[in-house]
């Protein structure tokens, strides 16, 4: 056991116990439970074969140079290769979805160019259903020029959003029909907030659970923001920023976390890099580590990260459970360059990781 704190235990992966999600009046309340029963309720229905999933966010095109490290302000240092990718939080919490098996839609704007028209095709690729990614005229496709350490895999990110900042609360309404038929509804603050939470307040509405995953990260959050969520997923930077809090460590993490519970958000995931990651409810902490692997990129880990999250919980799988699952997806992602080409296909995992 790591430890014990005011809200709780915190255990590890191999001491944790096994807790079912029953939702009740949008909080979890965390009861223990057959391992074999299936424990999420989603917008009333049962899982079904394929998981469904609707992703409301921004898609860029990635354009990634990969040096020895990362220069200093103002610095020029020589490159080792480049490549360009399809990204975009959003789109890659749609495709990581998609890639396990989940029927997903995506809600999206892209421009009236040649990253748009390949956008698109990129998602026809995978299944991906684009009646709701909608085409602005007037602006660019996002794009994101992403630098990447070599020697660590760590990266530094601009996002220049274009289109994706033209995605409107109006828009969002539109997509009433796919928000709404979801088992699970993903947003990120990658567009403008009012549009994230439209669609949050649409899935609330509906039933439909809710995540939403504060990043980039910002300084300030309006309270509706953590009451629409189900699961409040910020990464470490965004945690600090959001709560004023460090969390260099699991107690000063959980403290955190318990802080945007009082908040409003139903459950609290932070995700902590190659420490795994925490799971914050009003009734427990549960330390999930990851898996020790050897980072080679770790751009889009954690969206690699969030869509798995939303893939086994729209599958029925437990809060904990579907967390441990996507921990070690993420895992499996930074040991390959890249975003979304990082991101494993289902034969690439072990059978045991997607089964029930």
């Amino acid at each position: 056991m790591l430890g014990a704190t005011p809200a709780g235990l915190i255990y590890s992966q191999q001491e944790q116990p096994y807790f079912a999600p029953v939702m009740c009046d949008r909080r979890a309340a965390f009861v223990q439970a057959d391992p074999r029963a299936t424990a999420l309720h989603t917008n009333g229905k049962p899982a079904m074969q394929r998981p469904k999933i609707c992703v409301v966010g921004a898609s860029n095109i990635d354009l990634i140079s990969y040096a020895p490290r990362l220069p200093k302000l103002g610095e020029t240092i020589p490159g080792t290769r480049f490549q360009m990718g399809f990204g975009g939080k959003g789109a890659n919490q749609a495709v990581m979805a998609a890639k396990l098996g989940g029927d997903v839609a995506i809600v999206t704007k892209v421009g009236q160019d040649i990253f748009g028209e390949d956008t698109r095709k990129n998602f026809a690729k995978y299944g991906i259903d684009t009646t709701y990614a909608f085409t602005a005229a007037d602006s660019f496709t996002g794009v994101a020029p992403i630098w990447v350490e070599e020697s660590s895999g760590n990266n530094a990110i601009i996002v220049a959003l274009g289109a994706n900042d033209l995605l409107s609360p109006a828009d969002v309404g539109q997509a009433r029909p796919a928000l709404e038929a979801a088992q699970v509804v993903v947003c990120q603050w990658e567009l403008q907030l009012d549009t994230a939470l439209a669609a949050l307040r649409i899935a609330r509405a509906a039933g439909v659970m809710t995540i939403f995953n504060p990043a980039p990260a910002r300084s300030s959050l309006p309270d509706e923001a953590y009451t629409l969520s189900d699961i409040f997923c910020p990464n470490e930077s965004e945690t600090e920023l959001l709560t004023g809090m460090p969390v260099a460590t699991i107690d000063e993490a959980a403290a955190a976390g318990r802080e945007c519970l009082a908040r409003g958000a139903g459950n609290v995931i932070l995700t902590l890099g190659e420490r795994g990651s925490l799971l914050v409810t009003h009734e427990q902490i549960a330390h999930v580590p990851a898996p020790q692997v050897r980072a080679v990129d770790t751009t889009g880990a954690g969206d690699a990260f969030v869509g798995s999250l939303a893939y086994f919980l729209a599958a029925g799988r437990t809060l904990t459970s579907a967390v441990e699952r996507a921990n070690r997806i993420a895992a499996v992602s930074v040991q390959a360059p890249g975003t979304q080409s990082s991101f494993p296909d289902v034969a690439d995992l072990p059978s045991e990781l997607l089964a029930g």
